[in-house]
């Protein structure tokens, strides 16, 4: 077997491109390490080391993001999730609901129902930020968002493109309900607000410990990065704060550049500055 560190770096560019496609066309036989390794004449530590420098995952993560995407796409068509555990080439059902939970936080079945049964209540609210849009669950808040277009016919829109089959109702007073206990200095409730995300992992994983960052306090992205365990996913990690759908809550402007500048933010720089001063004001 061929050593990574013997060949120059467009070689080794090469290497994962070609390791890439090889899974990409081997999807449905899910190709082990050793196999994806043995195709490219490396040794299985070599193929893992360069494709996590190159790719910023390891070749198992690639698999199981297409094997999800794959699977996604079958059970659009209406196949059963059975059958598309066969297809894939997964041991079990098990598998399958692994990289659904994993992957995309939720289950095959409540992809494929897409929010059948669900009922989402939705409404806009004033806040000490400026207008607000919300969507709850009765399985918790699925989107908190400070957008510049405050239709509430297109922002329950695209609510709807994620969960086609759930239904949308507007429901002013269950929603201020929540809103107001958002901003209370006081909570009302016997427990904390309950969230219902979907994203990637590794986005999932972002979120969580963006929640552990205490009120009136800042990190950085970088130490956020290394938080979850990917000390130099930085850029990802800023990408992953800037998809949260759940603004204040999920507290990503509590995130600042590494240079201690006030650094980016989706819903506005001037709004980021006002929770940072608002949280200061009660907490320190």
């Amino acid at each position: 077997m061929e050593n990574s560190t013997t060949v120059s770096h467009d070689e080794n560019y090469d290497r994962i491109a070609q390791a890439i496609s090889f899974i990409a066309r081997n999807v449905y036989n899910q190709p082990s390490l050793e196999e994806v390794a043995k195709h490219l004449n490396l040794s299985p530590y070599h193929l893992h080391r360069l494709f996590c420098q190159w790719t910023g995952v390891t070749p198992k993560r690639f698999l199981q993001v297409h094997t999800l995407e794959r699977a996604k796409a079958l059970l659009s068509e209406s196949r059963s999730i059975l059958d598309v555990t066969n297809s894939l080439g997964l041991s079990s059902g098990s598998r399958l609901y692994d990289h659904f939970i994993h992957i995309e936080a939720v289950t095959p079945g409540e992809f494929k129902m897409k929010g059948a049964g669900l009922t989402i209540e939705c409404a806009i609210h004033d806040t000490p930020f400026g207008q607000a849009f919300i969507a709850t669950t009765p399985r918790g808040i699925c989107n908190f968002s400070f957008p510049a277009n405050l239709n509430l016919d297109e922002l329950m829109f695209d609510i709807e493109k994620r969960w086609p089959k759930a239904t949308l109702t507007r429901n002013q007073t269950s929603t201020h309900k929540v809103v107001k206990e958002m901003f209370s200095e006081f909570k009302e409730s016997n427990g904390p607000l309950s969230l219902y995300l979907s994203g990637t992992n590794f986005q999932i994983n972002v979120w969580k410990a963006l929640l552990q960052i205490p009120p009136a306090k800042l990190v950085s992205y970088a130490q956020v990065a290394r938080t979850i365990g990917y000390p130099n996913s930085a850029r990802a990690v800023g990408q992953a704060v800037g998809k949260n759908p759940i603004a204040f809550l999920i507290p990503c402007h509590r995130v600042i550049a590494q240079s201690g500048t006030l650094g980016g933010y989706h819903w506005g720089t001037i709004r980021k500055q006002a929770m940072q001063s608002w949280e200061t004001a009660r907490y320190e």
